[in-house]
């Protein structure tokens, strides 16, 4: 809760119990409570910004308001007159405005302005944006959009510290990719309203840190229907340990990407991104809720689906990093790539890209995949990097379907099988990390926007918290160790310190 919206909901209940005396009763300074809520709402209003969940507590401060002003006699005759003086009226009009105030703090609560966790590490977080053209290539033909392929980039890098510097929002561009998230997911637009007013811990485009010459890089590629920074969570913890990452908003797989000249790539529906993407790792035929259709049949864009399409933007992100180590626009980032430790990691939709991408480019040196199933192509050949799998057991796939539907049998089948399978025949360093009790939500921020989550099915019976630090623990070992070369207890075997998660590894 932000300031101002407590001293209002303070202000409120000062108010009411100002309107609930009757005026020959009521302490001096008592009576003018209604106009400190009326105040404090017009400051909140300017300096913070309305948002849903505090329209009750707007409501309560204008109707004390009112009865102040009816009172006083500034909109009726006879300053002596009670405005409220049935008994009964005053009881039922004091209940409503006390049932107005216990709900706007009950919203204010399960509908939080959350804050991310500090990040642990000793680095400064510092983010700059680019909008990135691969004239080579069209648009994804799962976009229908006949104009050359486009997306935008988000990248974080440790930075100078600054005191004095305002964290960026967490989403900027939050209610174009809200709404687009809230209409694919069916949902009302206005739920997720508040979340642009989440700040971060990054701060806009300061000098990188001086501590070395240069940085390894990681990209990060999205859910389907997400968003860039929908694992800030695992994002800023990186940085702060001295990684530069580099997340793709990827047109066809996002909520919504928006442009620098306004223009907006709008996701696609569920259903049809399902069948663009299903293809890459169910067999043509097989329908994932098991009632026997061809995934296909819809007009599915490529018989193999979106992912080899995918996989090409990592492949140009990474020559577009190229060309930024030689010169970035911004100024920031010149020679402060060091390119040749490089490794990617992805959720859901965005770890499939990540193992067909590894597959197709050695230049990717390690390979996190979470909470995803793995391409048929990465099945019958895998690829040799050091490669590490996240994800949980069937038992709580079957519990989030029971809790929020999906999941059906084939998808858990084809999602745990096909990761076993690569981690199994894999010739490099593997890893398989399982967390019981994580819904597909914990392995992103999603789980934390609602201390409601598990009620509401959103999030599994582990901790948000918990999980999100079990996977920050175990991506910052993995990355360490391939990339920078730095021994990791953690990685040698079932961890004392995380019992409640499985841990499995093989050596080349």
């Amino acid at each position: 809760m932000r300031f101002l919206e407590g001293l209002l909901l303070l202000a409120d209940l000062l108010a009411l119990l100002a309107v609930a005396q009757r005026r020959t009763s009521a302490a001096s300074w008592m009576r003018h409570a209604p106009v400190a809520a009326v105040l404090v709402l017009l400051a909140h209003w300017l300096a913070e910004g309305p948002r849903w969940q505090m329209v009750p507590a707007y409501a309560l401060a204008a109707a004390c308001g009112v009865l102040w002003c009816l009172r006083a006699g500034k909109l009726t005759a006879g300053p002596t007159r009670e405005v409220l003086p049935h008994r009964m009226g005053r009881a039922l009009a004091m209940g409503a405005a006390a049932v107005s105030l216990v709900v706007a703090i009950a919203l204010t609560i399960v509908a939080p302005i959350f804050h991310f966790p500090v990040p642990d590490g000793p680095q400064s977080i510092g983010t700059a944006t680019y909008h990135w053209v691969d004239a080579g290539r069209p648009d994804s033909p799962a976009t229908g959009a006949a104009r050359r392929r486009q997306l935008m980039v988000q990248i974080w890098y440790p930075a100078q510290p600054d005191p004095s510097a305002t964290p960026v929002a967490y989403m900027p561009q939050a209610d174009a990719v809200t709404a687009a998230f809230a209409g694919i997911h069916g949902v009302p637009a206005f739920l997720f309203g508040h979340l642009k007013y989440v700040a971060s811990h990054a701060m806009a485009t300061p000098a990188v840190a001086a501590d070395q010459t240069a940085y390894p890089v990681l990209l990060f590629l999205e859910g389907a229907t997400g968003f860039r920074q929908m694992n800030t969570f695992q994002v800023e913890h990186l940085v702060s340990h001295g990684f530069v990452v580099v997340a793709l908003d990827q047109p066809g797989a996002a909520a919504a990407v928006v442009f620098p000249d306004g223009h907006q790539a709008a996701g696609l529906p569920l259903a049809q991104l399902r069948d663009a993407v299903t293809p890459s790792y169910l067999p043509v035929g097989t329908d994932p809720a098991g009632k026997g259709a061809d995934v296909a049949s819809s007009g599915a864009p490529l018989d193999t689906g979106i992912v080899p399409d995918l996989a090409q933007d990592v492949l140009f992100a990474l020559d577009q990093l190229a060309a930024l180590n030689q010169a970035d626009p911004h100024g920031r980032l010149t020679g402060r790539l060091d390119l040749r430790r490089i490794g990617a990691f992805g959720v859901s939709l965005g770890g499939i890209v990540v193992a067909e991408s590894c597959r197709v480019d050695a230049r990717l040196r390690a390979c996190l995949m979470m909470d995803a199933p793995m391409p048929r192509d990465v099945v019958r050949s895998g690829f040799p990097q050091p490669a590490m799998w996240i994800t949980r057991d069937a038992a709580t796939m079957r519990l989030e379907r029971q809790r929020a539907g999906g999941w059906p049998e084939a998808e858990i089948s084809a999602h745990l099988d096909s990761m076993r399978a690569v981690y199994r025949g894999h010739t490099g360093a593997g890893y398989f990390v399982r967390v019981p009790g994580a819904f597909h939500s914990n392995f992103t921020d999603l789980a934390g926007w609602t201390p409601a989550a598990r009620a509401l099915g959103i999030a599994g019976p582990i901790d948000a918290q918990r999980a999100h630090n079990i996977v920050n623990a175990y991506t910052l070992a993995f990355f360490e160790r391939h990339l920078l070369g730095r021994g990791n207890s953690l990685l040698d075997g079932q961890a004392a310190v995380f019992p409640d998660a499985v841990f499995e590894f093989r050596q080349p």
